[in-house]
């Protein structure tokens, strides 16, 4: 003889689709029925927990009958039993465990999220970040307050204004196109054209309005910098974000969709990946190595101690490049000098040129000829410089 089912608090339709309406609502909206204002109550989070699932529930076209925050409370209750809820206060609204991620996970994510908030100036994540830190408090107190231990950080600084509430709140206001970046970011997904203006550069390129693709927001180094394709030729460019004014008009509204996107992302970084640092070229020696029609040029640079240890742990420094220890000091045991070559397009020697000076005199330029005369002058002009001083 079969055995009679149980009947518990659920049996009854309404009752399970309303707990299913709630978990579904902690799903879309981790968070809802926070406390975090002064004036907010345990009844007004409640509440807003009941209007989040009323909204869900209209959606997707299934009847809630109002309930008293009382039968809330007991389905939160019932959540907590099962283990899908926290046992801990939600003062700051309520979520289900880590969503997509496990606590390891989430913890990598939060130490990336804090680092480009604190060093990169970045606005979005610094507001990102202090929503999660209200949010899960309770679960960084139940870790012991590890969860938000900054176990790695990336601390390149940006060194200029970045973010516009705190331009604003310090009174140093920069009329650059970090004003519009989540304008900039919807472009970018998207896949549309917009006009910028490129008001300043320390470089001969002169001051224009561009019709570019945006790609990405990179970092590198001390600044922002926004990854363009030309609208009109195709070529790819890398400049500074803040050197750009706050400017930015839509060109057309059909967005050309995130594959193309892609694809030009990809092309650019192939691009970064060849040279060295962010240069990327003029059209047509671009258009020559995108085609893989464009020779390289063999870059060698002697090194000498005690610059030479640090090329030689450089061991992923460049994709193509190559290390060549010289013969050893018979006294020290040391090697006498570290022998680095790469091939490189023209367009990165100057910023090629820039790494290896800042080695001083331990190092010295191999060939290409040029490059070494140049370096000579260089030093030249230094030792000028110091003797012209005051």
């Amino acid at each position: 003889m079969a055995k009679k089912p149980t009947v518990h608090a659920y049996s009854d339709q309404t009752a399970f689709e309303r707990l299913l309406l709630l978990i579904a609502t902690l799903v879309r909206h981790p968070g809802v029925g926070s406390r975090s204002a002064k004036t907010a109550t345990a009844q007004d989070a409640l509440e807003s927990v009941q209007q989040h699932m009323q909204t869900i529930a209209a959606e997707l076209d299934l009847p809630l009958p109002i309930s008293s925050v009382h039968t809330l409370r007991k389905d939160l209750v019932t959540l907590r039993n099962y283990g899908i809820l926290g046992r801990n206060r939600h003062d700051w609204g309520y979520y289900l465990g880590t969503g997509a991620m496990n606590r390891e996970e989430l913890q990598l994510a939060l130490n990336a999220l804090r680092s480009q908030a604190t060093y990169q100036g970045d606005a979005q994540a610094r507001r990102a970040y202090q929503v999660l830190s209200q949010r899960l408090k309770a679960l960084n107190l139940e870790s012991q307050g590890t969860l938000f231990y900054p176990v790695r950080a990336h601390f390149n600084r940006a060194i200029v204004h970045t973010d516009p509430e705190e331009m604003m709140r310090q009174q140093q206001h920069r009329d650059t196109l970090f004003h519009e970046l989540e304008t900039l970011e919807s472009a970018i997904v998207q896949g549309l054209p917009i006009e910028i203006y490129l008001a300043r550069t320390p470089y001969k390129n002169k001051a224009a309005f561009r019709q570019v693709y945006p790609l990405q927001l990179l970092y590198h180094d001390v600044a922002w910098y926004l990854v363009m394709e030309d609208r009109n030729n195709g070529h790819l460019a890398i400049s500074r974000l803040d050197r750009f004014k706050q400017h930015l008009k839509f060109l057309d509204t059909t967005g050309r969709g995130v594959k193309a996107q892609q694809q030009s992302l990809q092309t650019a970084h192939q691009l970064l990946q060849n040279g060295w640092g962010l240069n990327l070229g003029n059209p047509d020696e671009q258009q020559m190595e995108r085609q893989g029609a464009l020779t390289l040029i063999m870059v060698k640079v002697r090194f000498f101690p005690p610059a030479s240890r640090f090329i030689q742990e450089g061991e992923r420094r460049h994709p193509k490049q190559k290390i060549v220890p010289g013969a050893k000091d018979e006294e020290t045991g040391e090697v006498r000098y570290v022998d680095y070559s790469v091939k490189l397009p023209e367009r990165s020697l100057n910023e090629f040129s820039l790494w290896v000076n800042r080695y001083m005199e331990s190092a010295r330029f191999l060939s290409p000829a040029h490059l070494a005369e140049k370096h000579r002058q260089a030093a030249l002009a230094l030792i000028a410089n110091y003797d012209q001083a005051d």
